[in-house]
This record gives C-alpha cells, sequence and structure tokens, in this order.
C-alpha cells in the first residue's frame, strides 16, 4: 500500500523495512553505512518499544534538519581526550548522537571489563533519540548502565518559581541484566514529560493531562499546542512545589553537572539564559553525556548479583496486582514485549507519519513503505 491514508488511522509496517529505510536515508545523507544502520536501530527503537515520541516522528522534525544545516558532522570520528583507564573524556566533534551514545557506552562497558568500573563523559554530542536504548546496551553486555544526557545550551524548563527556562529535560536512564527476564531499563525525563510526548498530541490534536503544562501563573493547562506558541511551560517531575517538584529539578540539575560540568559540553544555565521571555530558548548543538558501566562479575565474582537480581525481580513480578489482568512489571519489561509483538505483527504508525516516511521515501529514490498484511 502506498496511497495517502487517513492521518488519524493506524497502520503497521514490518519493523525492517522502517530499519531499511531509516538507513538508507541516513546514508543518503553522508553517514557510512554502519553507522547509518546503528543510528536506524537507535531512532527506529522508539517505534519498537512504544515510545513514538522518542521514534522516526523526530526523523524529518529533528535529525534530517540536523544534517541538512550541518550542525551535525556525519564522518566525525569521537576522539577521546583524556584517557585515565577507567575514565575517558571524549569530544564528539559533532558526531550524530544516535550513533555516537552507542560508541560511547561500548567504550565505558569495555573500561568496566577491565576495571570494574567505566565512564565516558563526552561533550559536542547532538541528540541520541531514547537514553534507555543505549543503558540498554550496557545491560545486554551483562553490565550495569547508567546514562545522563543534558540538552546542550537549549533551555525548555524553569526553575520551580523561577520566570525564565533554563534546563533542558535532562533524561536519566538505568539499565541492568535480569537472569531470566527482559532487562530493567528505568528510562525517564526529568520534567514530568519531554516534549516530544506534548508534540506528539499537539499533532494528534489530543488534550494533555493536568499537570504537563502550566501558565505563568501556576494553572494546568491542556492544550498541547500552547507549548511551542511560548504560552506554556513544561513542569518538573513531581508537578507543583508542593508535590515535589524539587525533586525532578534537583534531578534535572544533576544530569547538567554529570553530563555537561565533567564533559566541558554546553549547559541551560549559562549567563545569557538571564536574558530569555520564559520561553524555551538556545539550540542543543553541543550535548553532554555521562556514560557509566558497572561489571557486577567483578564487584562480585561468587555470581552474588546474579543470584540476588534473580530473587529481586522475581519478587517483584510476584507482587499480587489491584488490577485484574495488569500484573506488576518493572520498567522495561512493557517495553520489551510491545518490541516482540511489533516484531511479529508490524509497528504501528500514524496515518499522517506514514505518508510523511513515503514522502521522504519518495524524495531520496527509494521503495515506499508497505502496509503489513
Amino acid at each position: 500500500m502506498t496511497a495517502s491514508i487517513t492521518p488519524a488511522t493506524t497502520i503497521r509496517v514490518a519493523y525492517e523495512n522502517l530499519l531499511d529505510l531509516t538507513t538508507a536515508v541516513f546514508a543518503g545523507h553522508g553517514l557510512p553505512e554502519p553507522r547509518a544502520a546503528a543510528a536506524a536501530a537507535a531512532l527506529c527503537h522508539g517505534d519498537l518499544t512504544g515510545v513514538g515520541s522518542h521514534g522516526l516522528a523526530n526523523l524529518t522534525r529533528l535529525y534530517l534538519p540536523l544534517l541538512e544545516e550541518s550542525r551535525v558532522d556525519p564522518a566525525a570520528e569521537p576522539e577521546i581526550t583524556r584517557d585515565l583507564g577507567p575514565c575517558v573524556v571524549v569530544d564528539a566533534h559533532r558526531a550524530l548522537g544516535l550513533w555516537a551514545a552507542g560508541v560511547a557506552m561500548d567504550l565505558a562497558v569495555e573500561r568496566a571489563r577491565a576495571h570494574g568500573i567505566g565512564l565516558a563523559s563526552v561533550r559536542l554530542l547532538t541528540h541520541i533519540g531514547c537514553a534507555g536504548y543505549h543503558a540498554a546496551r550496557a545491560a545486554h553486555h551483562g553490565t550495569v548502565g547508567l546514562v545522563a544526557s543534558n540538552c546542550g545550551g537549549q533551555r525548555i524548563a524553569r526553575p520551580p518559581g523561577g520566570r525564565l527556562a533554563m534546563l533542558g529535560t535532562n533524561p536519566l536512564s538505568v539499565a541492568a541484566p535480569v537472569p531470566g527476564g527482559p532487562p530493567f531499563v528505568l528510562d525517564m525525563s526529568t520534567t514530568v514529560v519531554p516534549t516530544g510526548r506534548v508534540r506528539e498530541a499537539a499533532r494528534a490534536g489530543r488534550e494533555v493531562p493536568p499537570g504537563w503544562l502550566a501558565a505563568d501563573d501556576g494553572s494546568p493547562v491542556t492544550d498541547p499546542a500552547t507549548f511551542d506558541r511560548g504560552e506554556a511551560h513544561l513542569r518538573w517531575l513531581g508537578g507543583a512545589p508542593e508535590t515535589g517538584a524539587y525533586k525532578g529539578f534537583g534531578l534535572g540539575v544533576t544530569v547538567e553537572v554529570l553530563a555537561a560540568l565533567l564533559s566541558g559540553a554546553g549547559f541551560g544555565p549559562a549567563r545569557e539564559a538571564l536574558l530569555g521571555d520564559g520561553r524555551p530558548s538556545g539550540r542543543d548543538d553541543d550535548i553532554g553525556l555521562f556514560m557509566l558501566a558497572i561489571d557486577p562479575g567483578l564487584l562480585r565474582p561468587d555470581g552474588g548479583f546474579q543470584r540476588d537480581a534473580d530473587e529481586l525481580f522475581s519478587t517483584l513480578l510476584a507482587c499480587p496486582s489491584t488490577e485484574d489482568g495488569r500484573p506488576v512489571r518493572y520498567p522495561g519489561w512493557p517495553e520489551a514485549e510491545r518490541a516482540r509483538r511489533y516484531h511479529r505483527d508490524g509497528v504501528p504508525l500514524s496515518g499522517a507519519l506514514f505518508d510523511e516516511l513515503c514522502a521522504v521515501a519518495g524524495a531520496a529514490g527509494l521503495p515506499a513503505l508497505e502496509e503489513v498484511a
């Protein structure tokens, strides 16, 4: 099927077709083939796991403009500028973050294998997609992974009680291997939701729940289009100050410390932030990344980590549920289940996104996507 489809329609496309198209599009913009394939896998992961706000909807809205405006160098080679053994500082030289974040995590895992712990502190990176995808990379190697990524010089959220945007959504992710089950993967923005969720709702014409956005006077806003019009701002995890917004804000600042101050990357609360007008400002051209891997086999060579992890996560899964038919699950389980189902049945896309990707394919002289029969 290649004809235009009603935007509200949901259709399914084979994951392999999405991967092939995205790889070819990235390669057509100058990325070497293996790098393009790795970037495509990171981007398609969002749709495969049901996190469409970080998936292919961003191909034409974020990643292709970055390449076309030369804000990404498709041929950049990340460079280790300081090597301390277990810790390295890396200059990414504006490499595409979808690919380079995986390189950084692999480097952290390599050092963890040798030292028990490995840290890659990265600067001059571009958008990495789902932080959890890169943290899970460590878990698949049998290590515990932690990812903290700031938004470079982009400022989206205001401090509690503040009038100016100072910080990005500053995602944080932790992943760990689970014996006999999918990895534990916590992947969260330090704001109540990432901006992609707000824009996803705006594209679909849906209201957002009270608590995501607030007007200048603190009153809740449910129209997602107000965010990009500068009429509402994103709230921190925890919502209002009286319900814990200081915790989300504190985590956001923590990410700036780990990802930007250690690496020398750009950061939101720079002096020019004080010249803002309350709306989002700045650009994410110099993202900082904190990639940590820990090898539990070196810390507990008797296999104790695996035994205790089995008990911890199996006990969580055995917790009685208050909702019939909805058992208790840990972070990472629902996404893994969804990925298995979408691998089998096809990845659901909105009709609007399907048409958009077909247009991208046509412009690049590539075959249009086909709906799964």
